[in-house]
């Protein structure tokens, strides 16, 4: 699986990098990026649980 943010679209919320900190983190703009890729099979959950519950729906995960 592979992890898309739509960073124009991103408000810093942080809730992604809170539910998958192995795959989602906060960059230096306070933005999140994706730092893992592929995504780990342990973490495919988490990572799909991140993009369900970001409240502006710009992450992908397929």
């Amino acid at each position: 699986m592979k992890a898309t943010i739509d960073r124009d679209g991103c408000i810093g919320c942080e809730l992604c990098s809170q539910i998958c900190p192995a795959v989602f983190r906060m960059d230096d703009e306070g933005l999140a990026e994706v730092y893992t890729d592929p995504i780990p099979k342990d973490e495919e959950e988490a990572a799909v649980e991140a993009a369900e519950n970001c409240p502006v729906g710009v992450i992908t995960v397929e």
